[in-house]
């Protein structure tokens, strides 16, 4: 077995690849561009000349080719393996999604693997999504591998767990018997960056870059917007953001904090009720602290573990090695 493989995280608006070594997935370098898939279908789009797979695998193999430099590896025989946007219909190459149930060992991951892409005997897989009767998701479903794949999280039998992946589009996954049986996307990451940029909202509101931990006066805040998001129609309790910087309730830094608070406080309350046994909000470093203060104060708390941040990017990893092992075991056959 080889003892490296090249992790690739093509999202929408970003690039990520790494080499990592297999057994204990250690990151030895790292590739970071802003060339995601939507700006790269674009280029695409505007020349006739190269179809659109081999368009992707000259970026794909020239950012191998930056990566190489910043190591003392030969890594043009290493395989390599994408995920993210790059198996969407703007992607390298448009993959169907794995369906429900969905075995969280990666060996039902919906792949395509190219022969020697990257040198005798070094493959690309691409992988897909998953989708349920009335959503679909790229990546959580590898992260969500990686979590189990790492111990980070027991699944007793017959016992249903809801993981929460906290980002632009949310993921509620809920898993019974190390199956995924179903899933759902709240939008909230979108909809605060819409209303922060394109609505009324944004002259009342000033979103801080790069804080991660909040101030006290920006908790109180935080925490009056979650305790709002309970007490009437999201649609009625957005205009107050409005008319909070209007009165001089709050600043519009803290202001900020507050419409964060309705959003996410408004995402959790569909889980107050909910129908499982244990909660797992799986959140990196800049919402972290957002989502475990809302979920204590609506009383989520109760049976509820918070992976920690650092956690997250490994469990990317490990899910990516998890499915590149499955689809090894199924050629061998």
């Amino acid at each position: 077995m080889d003892k490296h493989i090249l992790c690739c995280d093509w999202g929408t608006t970003s690039f990520r690849l790494r080499l990592v070594e297999r057994q204990d997935y250690k990151v030895l370098a790292e590739y970071l561009t802003k060339d995601g898939v939507a700006g790269t279908y674009r280029d695409w789009k505007e020349q006739d000349e190269i179809n659109r797979f081999d368009f992707y695998a000259a970026i794909l193999k020239n950012s191998i080719k930056e990566l190489a430099k910043k190591t003392s590896f030969i890594l043009d025989t290493i395989p390599v393996i994408v995920s993210g946007m790059a198996s969407s219909s703007i992607g390298m190459e448009e993959l169907p999604y794995a369906e429900l149930p969905f075995e969280s060992n990666g060996s039902q991951a919906s792949v395509r693997v190219f022969k020697d892409f990257n040198g005798k005997d070094a493959p690309l897989v691409l992988v897909s999504g998953l989708k349920s009767h009335e959503d679909v998701m790229r990546g959580e479903e590898a992260q969500l591998i990686g979590l189990l794949k790492l111990n980070e999280i027991s699944i007793q039998a017959s016992e249903k767990i809801v993981f929460v992946f906290p980002g632009t589009h949310s993921k509620h996954i809920s898993v019974k018997d190390r199956f995924v049986i179903d899933f759902q996307t709240f939008m909230t990451g979108e909809i605060y960056n819409i209303l922060t940029e394109h609505s009324i909202l944004k002259d009342s509101v000033l979103s801080s870059s790069g804080t991660v931990l909040m101030q006290a006066d920006q908790i109180k805040a935080f925490l009056k917007g979650v305790e709002i998001s309970g007490t009437s129609a999201l649609l009625h309790s957005l205009f107050t953001v409005r008319t909070g910087q209007l009165f001089g309730q709050f600043t519009k830094e803290q202001n900020a904090y507050y419409l964060s608070g309705l959003l996410i406080g408004s995402e959790l309350r569909q889980l107050k009720d909910g129908n499982y046994d244990h909660l797992v909000i799986c959140s990196g470093k800049h919402l972290y602290e957002h989502y475990k203060l809302a979920a204590e104060a609506i009383s989520l708390k109760f049976n509820t573990t918070y992976i920690q941040p650092e956690l997250i990017d490994k469990a990317t990893i490990a899910g990516q090695v998890q499915i590149f092992n499955a689809t090894q075991t199924t050629s061998n056959e």
